[in-house]
């Protein structure tokens, strides 16, 4: 069937393709199945489309309807069409763990194959699309403007709802100005009539019977002799009437294979060139690149449908049989024949082994799924085993059973870390719990410590301290020694540096290093502490591996270096970014991760900001790269802090919103909670909204009983007493607490910031703590208010400076202060500054500015905070263009935004007022 009212659509596809000299673009087609969109871009990609000598190359990758997609199958399909070399081959694109099952993880790599030259990048059919892909795909669509590439994205908008794994990339298409998109519409009366023109058939009964459905329509017109069927399923079958039972069944066969049949497969199942030349007959079948495959997936489906009962998981059987006989690998598909052959040995099997590969490859969304099917086959001695260790009648006494139970427990622990990795820590903690049960009833003493120490991990981040020590103490006590007991205390002594017993923390790691669990062989050039105790406590040879050899080792070391940063030796940042590395070359991605993340939030509670950034920089994009939710959301919500130290009350909104919107671990919510609720009460947002998000982030403080966010979350409650003149009863436990906190290390900030707000609302502060209070902190309380605020103005903290002057003595500098509140929009700050002003007689304060007149650094988002930092650096547009990977016209627009929020008239003035505006 030709191209029926499609004109305009296909017009437009070639238009684009024929700008890609001026910016990359985005095309998205969407419709129901059979709706044309693949004929449409074939269409508009063929030969005809353009002028062969400047035609763009043209890569595709398809989504295929498996149960649980590929990692990166899409992403795979797409770069092994590059010049016919195997995927990742050009721009040196290296698979960073499994080639044969994903041949490309790296996003840099993947933009700079597929950019290479002028390319039209096709995914089809992404309502099945993978998480892995999606994340690649974004990378790509953020750098998409400064690139000759036109990205054709091709989906069934009606099933990608809420929560679909195709949105945030939507999302992201959504913003920009290089994109637009294609919906097809159903056939009119009169284009059905068209393709109707010659036969006998209706126009109108067609019509109505298709719904307008190209490819139903298309069908009718290819058996006009037979009488107009009730359904599609009955039109598509009429090509198949004339087939004999033997070749028939064959064509179920290449049904069952949603991914088309590989050609290697052929002669395994018996299968020759006479019968397939009879069933290309049909007009159902074409030969694709990855072998035999319907025409349409609304012809496979509906040969699918024609196969009797119990005989579909009869051919899924023969195809199962018939790709292990070729040693196949392809994990994914042997999952979903076997789970379809009904076959629960073969389906544990190969999901564990997709889940695996996903794992190795960073898809840990898919590595759930997989190992959910995998726990959902592990057979009748597995479950029954489990009934009865749960209660049940039965007592597992023969070999069958306790291997069942072995399997599920294993199962069961692998997809708690990885459903602990996306950031679903309720599903978490009851397979872990599930996993330690039946540890218990095997008397596997050394398996229940590492659940224990699974489950210590999920209670941590689920911000339930006690519990979370609880279970490290009960991983201790069941490793006795054991191998799991190093890892154990390697969660025991980082809880206990979390809430800054560095004691405690020491005296853990020193106990390991006796019984051999720390082998660190890194030299330090100074460490406050006996490293030689712990270094001779080895034991001969107890040094060879070194930490990079065990994991737990490598979290000792990452412990011990954050330790000694908070105590102010800077020997701990080279180790903890040391100890990331090694971890991430291992493939320790949480461990890694967890090494930056420790080192950024030093770096911000410490005002390092510069620092910060860096690590951030560095550690997010990684978070997103390996899909690593959990580890995301802890840093982004760092950052929304970082961004409200720095005065950046836009950027820091934003990224506190993204992770209670997406309603992140409760560890990661604390600083968000606290974001919002400070960014609302300082630029006048709604009361209700300060108090419910100042009452979550106290709650989650006390449940984690950490000084740090304990004290952060008092300074607040402090400081919106200072704005409304209304007393709160939790600040009476501010003494207690700041005594507490004194005798912590590394507590200065906090303390010192929780004891200004106190001495701002008029409570007293006691001088005992002054001593362990950070030096801007100390000169406020000692009335040096200009040296507090040039302080705060050197380190970057432009809202901290103005309040420093505003309480100072003197009028003009207290004046000037207010007119800096309202410039950084805050507007309710400033009204209070306002009342103080006139409470003190100040004279001469001018009257409010209006919001047009203001020029507002704090309005940047994180984009032009990252713009405005490079051309604070001196680059031009086009350097922009190239750093960001975004076009020039692109790189001015964001410009031009940035010089209008900032009141600035050139970008010459960015740079020389970078550090005022906080973007050094």
């Amino acid at each position: 069937m030709g191209l029926f009212e499609r004109e305009p659509e296909l017009a437009m596809l070639r238009h684009e393709m024929g700008r890609l000299d001026e910016a990359g673009r985005v095309v998205t087609v969407t419709g129901d199945a059979g709706a044309g969109k693949t004929t449409l871009i074939r269409a508009a990609t063929g030969p005809a489309g353009t002028d062969a000598a400047r035609r763009p190359r043209l890569l595709r990758g398809l989504c295929d309807p498996l149960a649980t997609p590929r990692p990166l199958g899409p992403i795979g399909d797409a770069l092994g069409e590059l010049d016919g070399r195997h995927a990742g081959a050009e721009a040196g694109v290296v698979a960073r763990r499994e080639p044969e099952a994903s041949p490309i993880t790296g996003e840099a790599g993947f933009v700079a194959a597929v950019a290479a030259r002028p390319t039209v990048l096709v995914i089809e059919d992404a309502q099945w699309i993978d998480a892995a892909s999606v994340e690649m795909l974004r990378y790509l669509v953020r750098r998409i403007d400064a690139l000759p590439v036109l990205l054709v994205i091709s989906f069934r908008d009606t099933v990608v709802g809420v929560g679909h794994p195709l949105q945030p990339l939507l999302g992201d298409i959504a913003r920009l100005d290089t994109a637009s998109s294609i919906a097809l519409q159903p056939l009119s009366v009169a284009a059905v009539a068209a393709v109707l023109d010659g036969t006998d058939v209706d126009p109108g009964v067609a019509h109505a019977v298709t719904g307008g459905n190209p490819f139903y329509v298309g069908e009718i017109a290819r058996h006009p002799d037979q009488r107009l069927p009730s359904t599609i399923r009955d039109a598509v079958l009429a090509s198949a009437s004339g087939l004999d039972d033997p070749d028939l069944e064959t064509l179920q066969l290449i049904a069952t294979a949603p991914d088309a049949l590989d050609d290697r497969l052929l002669p395994v199942l018996g299968i020759d060139l006479p019968r397939l030349r009879r069933l290309e007959a049909t007009g159902l079948i074409v030969r694709a690149r990855r072998g035999i495959a319907f025409r349409h997936e609304l012809a496979r489906r509906a040969v699918l449908d024609s196969v009797g009962p119990g005989g579909g998981s009869l051919l899924h059987r023969r195809l199962l049989d018939a790709l292990e006989s070729l040693d196949s690998t392809d994990y994914a598909v042997l999952t979903h024949h076997a789970e379809a052959a009904g076959d629960d040995e073969r389906t544990r099997r190969y999901a564990a082994l997709a889940a695996d590969v996903a794992t190795r490859t960073g898809s840990h969304t898919e590595a759930v799924a997989f190992l959910e099917l995998a726990l959902a086959h592990v057979g009748d001695a597995g479950r029954e085993a489990t009934r009865s260790s749960t209660g049940g009648a039965r007592d597992p006494r023969d070999d069958r059973d306790l291997d069942g139970l072995r399997r599920r427990a294993e199962m069961l622990e692998l997809l708690s870390t990885e459903q602990y990795m996306v950031s679903r820590l309720p599903e978490s903690i009851d397979s872990i719990d599930e996993a330690l049960r039946l540890r218990e009833r095997l008397g596997d003493r050394d398996g229940a410590a590492a659940a224990h120490d699974r489950r210590a991990v999920v209670e941590y981040y689920s911000a339930r301290r006690r519990a979370a020590e609880h279970h490290a103490e009960l991983a201790v006590a069941e490793a006795d020694g054991a191998a799991n007991g190093s890892s154990a205390r390697a969660t025991l002594a980082y809880l206990a540096y979390r809430r800054h017993d560095l004691v405690a923390a020491r005296a853990i790691l020193l106990e390991a290093a006796h019984e051999g669990d720390v082998r660190d062989d890194t030299p330090h050039d100074h460490t406050p502490h006996d490293h030689a105790a712990r270094d001779g406590a080895r034991g001969p040879g107890g040094s060879q591996d070194g930490p990079d050899g065990d994991p737990a080792a490598i979290r000792f070391a990452i412990t011990e270096a954050a330790a000694d940063l908070v105590e102010g030796e800077p020997s701990g940042r080279p180790r903890l970014l040391l100890r990331a590395a090694q971890a991430l070359d291992r493939s320790l991605d949480e461990v890694g991760t967890t090494a930056f993340s420790n080192l950024a939030a030093i770096d911000i509670e410490h005002r390092r900001f510069r620092e910060a950034e860096d690590v951030l920089a560095r550690s997010i994009p990684l978070t997103i790269e390996r899909d690593i939710p959990i580890c995301y959301q802890w840093q982004t919500g760092m950052r929304a802090r970082l961004h409200l130290l720095r005065g950046h009350w836009a950027a820091s909104a934003e990224d506190a919103a993204t992770i209670l919107d997406a309603g992140s671990a409760p560890l990661a919510s604390v600083w968000p909670n606290l974001v919002l609720a400070l960014v609302a009460l300082r630029t006048g947002g709604d009361d209700a909204t300060v108090g419910e998000h100042l009452d979550a982030a106290w709650a989650l403080a006390l449940e984690l009983g950490e000084s740090l966010m304990i004290l952060g979350t008092l300074a607040a409650i402090a400081e919106r007493t200072w704005m409304s003149d209304v007393d709160d009863e939790r600040l009476a436990e501010s003494a207690a607490r700041l005594d507490d906190a004194a005798a912590l290390p590394g507590m200065e900030w906090a303390i010192g910031e929780l004891a200004v707000w106190l001495a701002r609302t008029g409570r007293p502060v006691d001088a005992a703590v002054f001593p362990r209070i950070a030096e801007p902190h100390r000169l406020e309380l000692a009335r040096r208010h200009d040296a507090a605020a040039q302080a705060w103005l050197a380190l970057g903290s432009p809202f901290e400076a103005s309040l420093s002057h505003l309480h100072g003595d003197d009028p003009d500098a207290a004046i000037a202060a207010l007119v800096r509140l309202e410039e950084m929009g805050l507007d309710a700050s400033a009204a209070r500054a306002r009342l103080l002003l006139a409470d003190r007689g100040v004279e001469g304060v001018p009257a409010q500015r209006r919001a047009s007149t203001r020029s507002n650094p704090s309005g940047l988002t994180n984009r032009q905070l990252d713009v405005a930092r490079l051309v604070a650096k001196g680059l031009t547009n086009a350097e922009l263009a190239t750093t960001l990977y975004i076009s020039p016209k692109t790189a001015d627009h964001h410009v031009s935004a940035i010089l209008a929020k900032l009141g600035l008239s050139n970008r010459r003035e960015i740079g020389r007022r970078a550090a005022e505006f906080g973007i050094d």
